[in-house]
């Protein structure tokens, strides 16, 4: 992971609460925001009195929550309740867009993040919402354009992409090497023998901490510990080697049963959606 220097940290530092600063001193329904913060760089943690959808336009971002911990690939957005804490940590160079709205039933803020599918007609209302930010108070179309992205918002589908991170200090360490290291050949028994429990006792804590099964989040791990490389360019060929499958076929397979297309599509599909 690339290493910040002092100066630049402090001023993502100041970026990040003067942004924080505005925020909550807006009285406005509706605000909308733009940032591209480097690799490396993990914004500290905070909580917003709206509600939040972070969409990522290009690179990979790891999202912490109370609630868990979702990593969101390009075309997609995380919904962030309000009032719940949360940072980010930046895997590779990102572009991100955010749109805050107030919540209408305070009680919301008790749902749980949820990973959406970014449609083009929302990138492309989002981004003319970023551009019409500093439009004069009643401005008509800007109006017109946050009513319209407000609405599309709604519509947005849920999608199973996010990866869920357990809160044992002890597990993440053995989630993180993994996604630092992929192997499909990961075992059950050798992460239990690391923490010392025993098979039955690791799979329900586990379960516990992520929600799902260990082999299922192995499988969804290796494909998202994958996305960083292939936003960079890198071939799939040399991705999927590295990952440890015995073939690009296998991890096609894989690939598309997580994302729903093969990575090739994909990641043209999410160079599509970031240009500008």
């Amino acid at each position: 992971m690339e290493t910040l220097s002092a100066q630049l940290l402090a001023t993502l530092e100041r970026d990040h609460e003067q942004n924080m600063l505005w925020m909550e001193e807006s009285n406005a329904g509706v605000l909308v925001h733009s940032s591209e913060p480097p690799q490396g760089y993990t914004v500290p943690w905070h909580h917003h009195r709206r509600t939040q959808l972070l969409c990522v336009f290009s690179g990979v971002v790891l999202i912490l929550t109370t609630r868990g911990r979702w990593m969101v690939p390009p075309g997609h957005a995380l919904f962030i309740p309000a009032g719940l804490e949360h940072s980010v940590e930046i895997l590779s160079d990102v572009s991100m867009k955010s749109v805050y709205v107030t919540p209408r039933d305070p009680t919301l803020s008790d749902e749980a993040p949820r990973v959406v599918e970014v449609t083009d007609l929302a990138r492309s209302l989002l981004l003319e919402a970023i551009r019409l930010r500093e439009a004069p108070i009643g401005n008509r179309k800007a109006e017109l354009v946050l009513s319209l992205l407000i609405e599309e918002i709604s519509t947005l589908e849920e999608r199973p992409l996010g990866l869920p991170f357990p809160s044992d200090r002890r597990l993440v360490a053995l989630c993180r090497d993994y996604l630092a290291n992929p192997t499909p050949n990961a075992r059950l028994d050798d992460w239990a023998e690391k923490l010392a429990m025993s098979r039955r006792t690791f799979t329900r804590q586990f379960r516990k901490e992520t929600g799902i099964s260990f082999t299922t989040w192995r499988q969804q791990a290796s494909v998202f510990a994958c996305l960083p490389q292939l936003a960079e360019g890198q071939p799939v060929t040399n991705v999927a080697l590295e990952a440890g499958y015995e073939s690009v076929a296998a991890f096609t397979t894989m690939f598309r049963r997580m994302l729903g297309t093969s990575p090739r599509t994909y990641m043209v599909n999410r160079w599509s959606f970031d240009r500008q």
